[in-house]
């Protein structure tokens, strides 16, 4: 099942550190088959407040996301980020093929679920 590393960035300071980070994290990625699927586009926000930007990094599996966050190459540049920018990071993992919500919906109402709960497969 994939998995996602997800970044709400925010406070964007420009720096010559950030220019190194970006350089490099592709390099970081390569072995572990990720792959940006969203880097910082402006969004339309269409609910809420969203400020800052979005970046969305696709894993083959949550392992293999923990696996790139941890690994030296990675923690080796993180601080390029971590010291000019202000954020929120996590790994999560996605749903598979073929994924219905009204199951979810199903489990729920049959308190077979608990809402906020990991437990998302059919």
């Amino acid at each position: 099942m994939p998995a996602y590393g997800f970044a709400h960035l925010r406070s964007r300071r420009h720096h010559p550190d950030i220019l190194e980070y970006l350089e490099r994290i592709q390099a970081t990625l390569d072995p572990f088959h990720g792959r940006f699927v969203i880097h910082g586009p402006p969004a339309e926000v269409v609910e809420g407040a969203w400020p800052g930007s979005m970046v969305l990094i696709e894993f083959p599996d949550l392992a293999t996301a923990h696996a790139w966050y941890v690994s030296p190459a990675y923690q080796e540049i993180l601080s390029l980020r971590t010291d000019h920018i202000e954020g929120d990071v996590l790994l999560i993992e996605g749903v598979g093929p073929g994924y219905d919500p009204r199951e979810r919906a199903a489990k729920l109402r049959a308190g077979e679920a608990r809402p906020g709960s990991d437990d998302t497969e059919a």
